[in-house]
């Protein structure tokens, strides 16, 4: 394959992580405050109109996990281990730049380590309805939504209007459409983006917003027609495709996607929160009351906490229709019960449903089952 000319040609082409934290550096140093978010569930668009910037929190590390099972149950999910390990050890640079956290409830385990959490930031948690679909959870939502707006005002002294938070939703909405567009390159047969790629694309976005956010994923995409149309491809023509569902994705656990390299396969497509979750859907414009839009487009992220979870079939329905994927791993991480439960529905769907060979993953973030996952990806491959 030809050599091909980086999507993101900087200092930081191969380091995504860290050209996100350039990014934070970059805003604070202009006078912005940082806010830190676990969950894609965070309303961001709030962060943006006050001014500031939303900074993703580090989660993927099995180096820090020693550290938290000195305060938290060993059997505990790691990427709430990894979390709270960071914040205690002081390692993870993005918490330590910023000026408050927001949390929400997604699971117990993570709305409890939030308590632990809040003696070192200014904390605000929203209280997610995870039955989004039941009478009265959208209104509950946006007092959490507009809570959440309180909590800014009030710990940096400041105040935004309706006016700023339009105008965010404007910027937002037109963020997300490029991230969409770019994505949907990987259905292209040879594919002409990487899974890296679109990890940093991914990543790029979740701490970019306005006129610069667009140029730059504007640029991305006339790149990625520039390499369509000289025919110039990241994958073999015959290479098996792979779409990832599942748990987020991130630093060690990354090893998955990188075992399926190795197996000669390409990913086609990431269905994550780290991935193009965050990314879909739009908030209503000139609604007239932006808190409830905002309310409204936040509960149609389908996460495995919600009950029931339609929205998670709909969206592995048009990602199978549109990437045409061989296989689809389902990767859970330990101790998620909810994916983990909520897999038994995804294999039907996609065996069933879809026709598409289906392989779930339960892992951690240690390296102790590389070789099991080599096994497993490359028969499931083979079959597939």
């Amino acid at each position: 394959m030809t050599q091909l000319k980086p999507l993101f040609d900087d200092e930081f082409t191969d380091l995504p992580l860290k050209r996100a934290l350039g990014q934070v550096v970059k805003r604070r140093e202009n006078g912005a405050k940082v806010v830190g978010a676990y969950c894609s569930y965070a309303p961001v668009e709030l962060v943006w109109a006050m001014g500031g910037v939303p900074a993703v929190l580090c989660a993927f590390s099995n180096a820090p996990i020693g550290k938290a099972e000195e305060t938290l149950p060993t059997n505990l999910c790691p990427l709430i281990k990894s979390s709270f390990g960071f914040i205690e050890l002081k390692t993870c640079p993005f918490f330590e730049l910023t000026d408050a956290v927001v949390g929400e409830t997604t699971c117990d385990g993570k709305k409890k380590m939030f308590e632990l959490i809040g003696k070192h930031r200014p904390l605000y948690v929203m209280d997610l309805p995870q039955c989004p679909t039941n009478r009265g959870a959208v209104d509950y939502w946006r007092r959490s939504v507009a809570g959440f707006k309180e909590f800014l005002e009030a710990e940096f002294d400041t105040t935004f209007t309706e006016s700023a938070i339009e105008e965010s939703i404007r910027e937002s909405n037109r963020k997300n459409r490029l991230v969409e567009e770019i994505f949907a390159f990987a259905a292209n047969r040879p594919s002409v983006i990487t899974w890296q790629e679109m990890y940093a694309v991914a990543t790029y976005a979740m701490v970019s917003n306005g006129c610069e956010a667009t140029a730059k994923l504007e640029e991305v995409i006339s790149l990625l027609n520039e390499r369509r149309g000289k025919g110039l491809f990241v994958s073999k023509e015959n290479a098996k495709r792979v779409l990832i569902t599942g748990c987020p994705i991130g630093g060690d656990v990354l090893k998955v996607l990188k075992v399926v390299d190795e197996e000669g396969a390409t990913i086609v497509g990431l269905d994550n929160c780290t991935g193009l979750k965050p990314y879909l859907h739009r908030i209503d414009e000139g609604s007239g009351d932006p808190l409830m839009a905002i309310a409204k487009r936040y509960l149609q992220i389908p996460c495995a906490c919600m009950t029931p979870n339609a929205g998670r079939f709909d969206q592995l329905k048009k990602q199978v229709s549109l990437l045409k994927p061989d296989l689809v791993i389902d990767l859970v991480l330990q101790a998620c019960h909810t994916f983990n439960v909520e897999a038994i529905q995804v294999e039907s769907c996609v065996r069933n449903d879809l026709g598409v060979n289906y392989l779930k993953v339960v892992t951690d973030f240690s390296a102790q089952d590389l070789g099991q996952l080599k096994t497993r990806i490359g028969a499931a491959l083979e079959m597939s």
